[in-house]
């Protein structure tokens, strides 16, 4: 796959328009699965975790495309497969949610265990258990989990941590179940409300969703519908934090202010001015960062998507950070930032960052998507060239992130590794050839 390389040194500055949020994206498209009828999404970000989900769900039977202007289109009513495919499932965690949406659907479903970012372990306990309180009998065997029931039928059901993926999956089978549903201790992030908004414009009646307890009346039918999905979160936090180690001046559009609240405040803490519009923010950095502590935590705590941005930030900070990750095992690029010179010491969940001057231009890899991200960061501020390697990590989570660093003012060039001359290209071709349909 193709590498970044970026000449450090510039400020950002300008004005970024935020795209679709991925997390909102993924699970909404499942659902739209869920319906009878043409489903219409627009905001969907053109990244590879999209096209990933959009071709599991296309060889279980489901019509989706983008027309030309980059709305997704979802007709599910030929999806009568119940077997994922191996290949597409090991890409990404979140493709397990087809699991809630084929047992709602057909009563069945074979998928394979997920893959996705090496973030340490994160099993499928709880979403498995859930599966087994709405009626549905689990067998593993041969790295599939196979479920099936005659009838879901609604069930209280306590998740353990508070986990999103077990949320938001529990809620796509129990839609559809027979009688009510109570998720308790349900994650309360904006995507899961995004969800639980698009399914009730569907015909679904889910009430609690951004609490702690979501209550789901099963329906027996779904109706696709027109909708829109909110923006990205965590991409426009990671544009806070490149104003900020870059020290620039940005404005960012396409925002909910409220969704970034602990992200703002931290921000503020380390020194950036931060002014808050309906839907924009604009961004100011008036020097070195100074040093913050923080510890990562389900919404609205500080989100563990945004640690390790945060820290490239904290890298050349002025002052000692300490920063606890709660959520996931999140520190294996700490010794890529190193090798640029950043003074990292990791103790268990905990990083201690002492702030350096500057850091210089290396070649290192993306570990995973916003390890991949923060390097980015970093390369920014560097002094000198820094090659990254290990950019489709980047490419899962971000829609078209070094197009928009470059327009801000970014020395940044992507180096193609084989026949796509730029990740914009092989949007261009394999991604919306493939799903696309135009004149249809």
């Amino acid at each position: 796959m193709a590498k970044l390389l970026i000449r450090g040194g510039t400020p950002l500055k300008g004005m970024v328009n935020i795209s679709g949020a991925k997390n909102s994206a993924l699970p909404i498209i499942v659902a739209a699965c869920l319906a009878d009828g043409e489903s219409i999404l627009e905001n969907i970000p053109q990244d590879i975790d999209v096209y990933t989900i959009s071709l599991i769900l296309r060889e279980l039977g489901a019509e989706i495309w983008f027309d030309e202007k980059k709305r997704l289109h979802v007709i599910p009513d030929g999806l009568e497969r119940y077997q994922a495919s191996y290949d597409l499932v090991r890409k990404m965690r979140a493709s397990f949610y087809v699991t809630g949406l084929l047992l709602a659907r057909l009563g069945k479903a074979e998928v394979p265990l997920p893959g996705g970012c090496a973030l340490g372990s994160r099993p499928v306990d709880y979403h498995l258990k859930g599966f087994q309180s709405l009626g549905a009998k689990i067998n593993i065997e041969h790295g599939f989990v196979k479920a099936e029931a005659d009838e879901l039928m609604g069930s209280k059901i306590y998740i353990n941590r508070s986990s999103v993926g077990t949320t938001i999956n529990l809620m796509l089978a129990a839609s559809r179940a027979k009688g009510t549903t109570i998720l308790e201790n349900a994650a309360k992030e904006p995507e899961v409300v995004d969800l639980a908004i698009y399914l009730n414009s569907m015909g679904a009646r889910i009430r609690g969703a951004g609490t702690d307890v979501i209550r789901i009346d099963g329906v027996d039918t779904l109706k696709g519908t027109e909708y829109g999905i909110i923006a990205d979160r965590i991409e426009a936090g990671t544009f806070i934090v490149a104003c900020g180690i870059t020290n620039g001046e940005l404005v960012l559009g396409n925002v909910v202010p409220e969704h970034l609240r602990s992200t703002i405040l931290k921000c503020e803490e380390a020194g950036l001015e931060i002014e808050e519009g309906t839907n924009t923010l604009r961004v100011r950095s008036t020097g070195r960062p100074l040093s913050v502590d923080l510890e990562t935590a389900p919404y609205p705590g500080f989100p563990t998507d945004l640690q390790q941005p945060f820290a490239a930030m904290m890298s050349i900070a002025d002052g000692t950070s300490i920063i606890r990750e709660t959520i996931f095992d999140r520190f294996r690029y700490v010794d890529e930032l190193r090798r640029m010179g950043a003074d990292i010491r990791v103790d268990r969940d905990t990083a201690i960052i002492r702030g350096v001057s500057e850091l210089t231009g290396a070649q290192v890899e993306a570990t995973d998507l916003r390890a991949g991200a923060a390097l980015v960061l970093a390369a920014l501020a560097a002094k000198g060239e820094t090659e990254i390697s290990g950019v489709e990590l980047v490419d899962r989570g971000y829609e078209h992130l070094d197009v928009k660093l470059r327009q801000l003012g970014a020395d940044i060039e992507r180096i193609p590794d084989g026949e796509e001359d730029t990740f914009e290209e092989y949007l261009e071709g394999p991604l919306l050839e493939s799903l696309s349909k135009m004149g249809r």
